[in-house]
Parts: structure tokens; sequence; C-alpha cells
């Protein structure tokens, strides 16, 4: 007797299975059709995915778009600003409302983990103390992992490097960076030094916005790689944008490709906010703002799309949906292969839950009963569709549910409901 059986699913890797659900885990996979259970999803015909996770995220600032203004030119830079004029204002009630309302929206779309850089330079921590809250509140559905980001730069900022250490004292999961900020290279390179230093010392992971910028001369991720690889940080290091990447001389990159493999650090793009954001001082050619991803791949190193915003001083759309991040990263980065199309799918799951250090993800006997019933055949078509989330379960409840969004038609001769689907043959 099971709790949950969800019944005739196809898996990513094209496999048709039941899953069988006991308490907060998966307990079977495969012919169940004989079995009981107290309750019955069935995804025949449908795609049922581990559930999509986020590396990269602003929960604090995010549902803030307009307040106190609207970032008129569009530019990274003038969305800090904007963001340290929202801190003046912003309550920490404030924060927790948006936050919560964006984790509805989040586990609405399947969306169960989350990594969200929160702004340490602050001295009431107002940010920090919010995520937490929310953190604590949504952890029976979505795992939060939160970053102690010093968003006007480690050293830049007279009280960031104190505030930061606080923020990791208060409980904050993860040390992070922003050394393109800082006033110089040198300092750049002093702050990844000692972040990753502080890191190991605490034993928590580092994840650094990293040359989120057009200047090719930013070359901090070569630092970040040498001192994850110093203090023996591999497989627990991510760069977040890594923007600049996209103007280096060729060269240079394929001297520097090898050294993140080496050093086990991963790399996290943010497609839609990258090509938004970079290329502002361009006139034409317009540069797309995007990292290498396919170059990264091809030497083995873990690359995962992530969100970055949603209505926030940076960027006025998103919906709180990684298939929507996935479809822009697949036509900014070229990745229009079959196989390439399955691996940007990948990118906002395994591949993501692998940066997030996600203990028991995915669709085996023993993992946490979190998926996602998708409307659609395959992860190539959950990409094309972005389709309705038709159940989403997470350790082992079912959390929400959306109706298949299939038209009505009133044309002679042709029929009365359609889907967007398209059966293979025929």
């Amino acid at each position: 007797m099971f709790d949950l059986i969800v019944k005739g699913g196809t898996l990513p890797d094209g496999r048709v299975a039941d899953i069988g659900i006991t308490g907060a885990r998966i307990t079977a996979i495969g012919n169940l059709q004989e079995a009981d259970a107290g309750e019955v999803i069935d995804a025949t015909g449908d795609l049922v995915s581990p559930p999509f996770v986020d590396p990269h995220f602003h929960l604090d600032a995010t549902l803030s778009y307009g307040t106190p203004r609207v970032n008129a030119s569009g530019t990274l830079l003038e969305g800090i600003g904007l963001w340290g004029e929202l801190k003046e204002i912003v309550t920490q009630e404030e924060m927790v409302s948006r936050a919560l309302e964006y984790c509805d929206w989040a586990a609405s779309m399947g969306l169960l983990a989350i990594r969200s850089h929160v702004d340490t330079c602050d001295d009431r921590l107002l940010g920090v103390a919010a995520m937490l809250e929310v953190r604590d509140k949504v952890k029976g559905y979505i795992d939060l992992q939160l970053v102690a980001f010093p968003q006007d730069g480690f050293y830049r900022d007279p009280t960031a490097r104190d505030n930061t250490i606080r923020a990791l004292d208060m409980g904050v999961d993860v040390a992070g960076g922003i050394p393109h900020f800082e006033r110089t290279m040198a300092d750049g390179a002093a702050s990844v030094r000692e972040l990753c230093e502080l890191a190991a010392a605490r034993g928590v992971p580092v994840d650094m916005h990293c040359d989120e910028t057009d200047d090719p001369h930013s070359r901090h991720i070569e630092t970040l790689a040498f001192e994850a690889q110093r203090l023996g940080l591999q497989g627990r290091v991510a760069g977040s944008h890594l923007t600049s990447m996209h103007s280096m001389d060729n060269y240079y990159v394929s001297k520097l490709l090898p050294l993140m493999a080496e050093a086990g650090v991963a790399a996290i793009p943010n497609p839609l906010i990258n090509i938004m954001l970079q290329g502002r001082h361009d006139t034409f050619p317009k540069r797309r703002g995007l990292t290498r991803v396919k170059e990264m791949q091809a030497q083995g190193i873990t690359v995962g799309w992530g969100q970055d915003c949603v209505l926030d001083p940076w960027y006025s759309l998103g919906t709180a949906d990684m298939l929507d991040v996935a479809f822009m990263g697949l036509h900014v980065a070229q990745m229009s292969h079959p196989d390439e199309m399955r691996r940007c799918f990948d990118m906002v799951t395994t591949q993501n839950a692998r940066i997030l250090g996600l203990e028991g993800y995915g669709l085996h006997v023993g993992a946490q009963a979190s998926l996602v019933v998708l409307d659609a055949g395959d992860p190539i078509e959950a990409l094309r569709l972005r389709p309705a989330r038709l159940a989403v379960v997470s350790k082992g409840r079912v959390i929400a549910k959306t109706p298949r969004q299939d038209a009505s038609l009133a044309l002679p001769g042709r029929p009365a409901t359609i889907r967007r689907r398209h059966r293979q043959g025929g």
C-alpha cells in the first residue's frame, strides 16, 4: 500500500514507469498496476520529471519592480543603484511577503529548490533576517539555500566584510562575492581569496557573482578557480554570470576552461538577465552577453541555467518558470541539436541539483518524493511548450495542480479541441 502512485508517466530518459511513494520517499519504480494507494495521479503519456532547481536568484528583491522607480537605462549599474534606494525604504515584512508570494509561484511551477543571494551591505541585515524567516516558512515544500552576498563590494562597502561574516554567523548557507565591483582588479582578486578562505574555514560552499561585465580583462574566474584548488574546495564552488568570457581572447579562454575543470568550479549563466543587461554600451554588433556554455560543457565543467531576477530593479519580467530560462538559454547558446536541447532540460533539473549539492534528488528508489508531471511527452517538447504543470509533488505531498491548457476550436471540419503537443509520425 502506497500513499501515492504516479501512474504511466514517461521519465526524462524515455522509460515509462509507475512511481510509488510512501511518506516523503520514492519506494518503488516499475509496473505498479496491481498496487493500491491512497491517491493516484494518472500521468499516462505525460512527462514526469524531478523538480526544477534554480541555482541563482535574488529573493530579497523579487516582485519589487517599479519601487521606488523603474530602471530607465536598463543597465546593471542603474539596477544596483536603484536597489540601494529601495533598501532605504523597504521593511522586513515587505521582503518576507514578496518572497513568500514568489515561492507560491515557484511551487506552482514545480520549482522546489532555490539558491538565493541576499544582500549583506546593510548594517541592519534586514534582508538576511527576512530570508532566514522565509527559509523556515517554506522548508516543508521548497529547499532554499541562502548566499551571503556583499552587493556593493566586500571591500568597497565599508561595512560589507563584517556584515557578510555576521550573516554567515546567523545561519546563511553559502559565501558569496562580487569581485568585479571592487574598486580595483587587485581588490577584486583579494576579495575572492579572503572569501574562499572564509568559506573553507567554515565548511560552506562558495558562489560568486563573477565577471558580470563586458570587459574582457575582468578575469576573476581565474582567481576563483585557483583558490578553489588551493583550498581543496573542488565541487563546492560556483562562478555565476561569467559574462566577460564572451569578450575574452580565444587563446586565453583555451587556458582558462581547463583550469576551471581541474578546480571543479561550476558555472551558472543567467540567460534572461545576461542578454538583457550586457552589451548596453555596444552599438552594432551587439554582444549576446552569455558566457561560453557549450565550450565549458565540452571540458566537463558543470553548467546550470539560473533565473537571477523576476520583477525587480534589474528585470521587468519573469514567471518563476525555469523552462522559460532554459528556452532562452537554448536560443542564445545555439543549442539546437536534440542532444543539446535535452542537456538544456538537465541544466534546470539534475545539473542545478548537482551545483546545489541536493541530497536525495531525482527519480529513483530512496529519493525524496518530489516531482513534476508536465503536459508534454519528453524534455524537448517541455522546452518547446513550457507546458502546464499538471501536478507538483513535494516531499510526498501534492502541493499544486494545473489543468491541461487545451483550446476550443469552432472551425468547420476541424477538431473541437486542440493542444500543441506533437505526435511523432502522425
